[in-house]
Parts: structure tokens; C-alpha cells; sequence
């Protein structure tokens, strides 16, 4: 009789890269008390600075402790693989350097005083995302709309009436980048149907 033998399978590439490269950055980070953080944060520096372009994508790898990552990730990893199963390795890699990207030019070019690390536009890019996979050709589901009111006007009302260290714009913009990624790969599945 054969045993079953339970197999590790690397289901989400895409999220489980980021997770890890996530991790080795706060390991790194606490043995070279903040340098790490420092050197991958996204903040305005001079354009002859070859870090700045650099640091537009690499905030997303830093976080300024154990519970941010932890938050972050924990997030990542349960909807994570669902939406890289139901996008594609490379979408979710394309639509992760993306969210990267707008992030971090935003704050570098409207708040330059202002540094930005952690993955939670990411968080939110795929938290609408998820929501995005439910969509039937002609079929809206109610929850889609809800969660983008829930989750981006819940940011927007923090963001105006409370002060902290997180970036509410970070997950707003997240999620917007989340919501139109949506919008534009489900419009090209349905011309695509039709074609």
C-alpha cells in the first residue's frame, strides 16, 4: 500500500519572493542598526542620485519593524496566492513593480521631506484585486464596489482625521492601482470572449 506523502509546493512565486526578500531586508536591517531601511527607503534625495530611482521600487521591501512586516504580510499571504494564481506570476510581478513605482514617485515628488517604507500598497493593490475575481461578463457582484468604498474611503477618512506614521496614501494609491489593474485585465478578458 501506498503512503500519501504531504509535498511542499511553491504555489505563489510572486508573494513568497516577496515575503522572503521582505524579511532578509528587516533581518539585514536590525544587524546594521537601520542602514538597511535607510538605503532602501523612498525619500527625495538629487536627481544624480542613482539610489532615488532605485528606492522608487526597493520601499516596498523595508519596514520599520517585526509588527510592520508582520501586518503587512500576513495580509500578503492570505490573498496573495489567489490573486497571483488568478492573474499569473508575471501580471502580479508587473502589477507589484507598478504599485511600487506610483507609490513612490508620489511621495518622493509631493512630500520629499517624508521617507517611505513597507509593502502596504501593495497589501491594498491586492485586496482589490481579490475582489476583482468574481466579476462575470455582464455581472458586477455588489462586493467589489463595497470594498473599495470600505477599504480606500475607510484610508481616506483616517488620513483626514487622525495623525500617525502610516501612509494612508500609500494604501490609497494601492488600492487604486489595484482597482484599475482590475478593470483593465477583466475588459481585456471580455473583448477577448467576444473576439
Amino acid at each position: 500500500m501506498k503512503k500519501n506523502r504531504l509535498v511542499i509546493d511553491f504555489n505563489a512565486p510572486i508573494v513568497l519572493g516577496l515575503t522572503v526578500l521582505s524579511l532578509v531586508a528587516l533581518i539585514a536591517d536590525s544587524s546594521t542598526d537601520g542602514e538597511v531601511l535607510i538605503l532602501f527607503a523612498a525619500y527625495r534625495t538629487s536627481l544624480g542620485d542613482p539610489m532615488q530611482y532605485l528606492r522608487l521600487f526597493t520601499h516596498v521591501l523595508v519596514h520599520a519593524d517585526l509588527a510592520h512586516y508582520a501586518g503587512n504580510f500576513m495580509m500578503i499571504l492570505a490573498i496573495g496566492p489567489m490573486v497571483e494564481e488568478k492573474y499569473g506570476s508575471k501580471r502580479l510581478c508587473l502589477m507589484t513593480v507598478i504599485t511600487a513605482l506610483v507609490t513612490g514617485l508620489v511621495h518622493v515628488l509631493f512630500f520629499p521631506g517624508k521617507a517611505v517604507v513597507g509593502a502596504s500598497g501593495i497589501v491594498f493593490m491586492m485586496i482589490l484585486l481579490a475582489s476583482f475575481t468574481n466579476i462575470r461578463q455582464g455581472k458586477l457582484p455588489i462586493t467589489v464596489p463595497l470594498v473599495a468604498v470600505l477599504y480606500i474611503g475607510n484610508e481616506i477618512m483616517m488620513g483626514l482625521f487622525t495623525v500617525s506614521n502610516i501612509s494612508r496614501l500609500s494604501h490609497i494609491l494601492g488600492g487604486l492601482c489595484g482597482a484599475c489593474f482590475g478593470i483593465i485585465f477583466h475588459t481585456q478578458k471580455f473583448r477577448t470572449k467576444r473576439e
